[in-house]
């Protein structure tokens, strides 16, 4: 059973991935609020991520897996974003998971996985975007590089998501019309599901991805790649 830690799991993307490993893995979800379900082997640690400084003593001396999942969708024309929205972003999004990784780093065990998030709009220059993708293209950067230095003890990837229903992305898919207007601008013509992006990052905790690293994963419905216009 492995020991895995995930910065903030109890809605979206965090709760799926905990759904899908709470059956066989030991687990420490930290994070403001209790997880909305219930699971079985799973610690909850409150701790928000802007202010908190993890307690490393009350997590197990050894962590196999670990993902950062705090992140916003701050999307508006530059000329309205000030320097502190800037600043907000890139502290919850980098200097967070920075200071979280700091923290651990020497309890990963051997061959132990990393598992953080990006977005498609680092790669695909996308109007609105100015902001989260700084942050998240900080993220990129940082993941590569830390990913060849404690290279073969662990794993350093990145999962770079399209538009995911989750509560983080309620503004944007508040209705079916909405939701039908986003899905067709990707190939596979229906935004992401958390589901989908929870699968991959359980996949790369596992021992099934033992030959990957320095990676970031597009999951994304084909945005990134195919033009079907």
């Amino acid at each position: 059973m492995k020991n895995i830690l995930l910065i903030g799991g109890s809605y979206g993307i965090g709760a799926s991935i905990v759904a899908q490993l709470q059956e066989t893995n030991k687990l420490f979800v930290a994070s403001r609020t209790m997880p909305a379900t219930s699971h079985h082997n799973v610690t909850h640690l409150p701790f928000d991520v802007s202010k908190d400084e993890l307690d490393k003593d009350l997590l197990p001396g050894l962590l196999d897996g670990f993902i950062y999942c705090p992140g916003s969708i701050n999307l508006k024309p530059f000329k309205r974003m000030d320097i502190e929205a800037f600043q907000k972003d890139m502290h919850i999004n980098f200097f967070g998971l920075v200071n979280i990784v700091k923290t651990v780093i020497s309890q990963m065990s051997s061959e132990s996985s990393m598992v953080f998030f990006s977005t498609v709009a680092v790669d695909n220059g996308m109007p609105f975007h100015t902001s989260i993708a700084a942050a998240k293209g900080a993220i990129e950067g940082f993941s590569k590089s830390l990913a060849a230095e404690y290279a073969p003890k662990i794993r350093v990837n990145i999962i770079a998501p399209s538009l995911i229903n989750t509560p983080l992305a309620g503004r944007l898919l508040n209705n079916e019309k909405k939701k039908e207007s986003m899905g067709s601008k990707h190939p596979l013509k229906r935004v992401g599901k958390a589901e989908d992006i929870a699968n991959a990052a359980v996949f790369l905790l596992s021992d099934k991805s033992s030959w990957i690293t320095g990676q970031v994963i597009n999951i994304d419905g084909g945005l990134s790649t195919l033009n079907l216009n």
